[in-house]
């Protein structure tokens, strides 16, 4: 049998970064229990802002492959403003590649979600990422 394959996603823009260090703790985590895992550091992926309207960069396709290829996400963001960070929804954005996949999007794909932001605006943060998670089938 194969080991599940757990991608987490986060991070800020800032260093040191506080979400990325807690996704870091979670898939440590995901690893100490079996699962084979991998990091997306969203400073690290250099993506353009969203849009259909140009071609795919590199980097938003190698994002949308190694989500497509996790059987688990482990997602967290900064809380900016009481929602998730524009460079996590930004990135967010870039998985509209999958929707013309078998499943599209994160069909049946459980996601864990982490903030490091204490009490409501946390909760805003969290509450963000599930209805990016909904919307995308996960």
């Amino acid at each position: 049998m194969t080991r599940p394959l757990v991608v987490g996603m986060g991070g800020s823009l800032r260093t040191p970064s506080t979400s990325l260090t807690a996704l870091c703790v979670a898939v440590e985590g995901a690893a100490d229990a079996g699962a084979g895992t991998l990091v997306i550091d969203l400073k690290r992926l250099a993506l353009p802002f969203y849009t259909s309207e140009h071609g795919i960069p590199a980097s938003a396709r190698r994002l949308a492959d190694t989500v497509q290829a996790a059987d688990a996400l482990l997602w967290s963001s900064p809380t900016y403003h009481g929602s998730v960070s524009g460079a996590f929804k930004n990135a967010v954005d870039w998985l509209s590649l999958l929707a013309d996949h078998d499943p599209p999007y994160l069909s049946n794909k459980p996601v864990g979600m982490l903030t490091t932001a204490g009490g409501v605006q946390g909760l805003q943060a969290i509450n963000a990422m599930e209805f990016i998670v909904r919307s995308l089938a996960g």
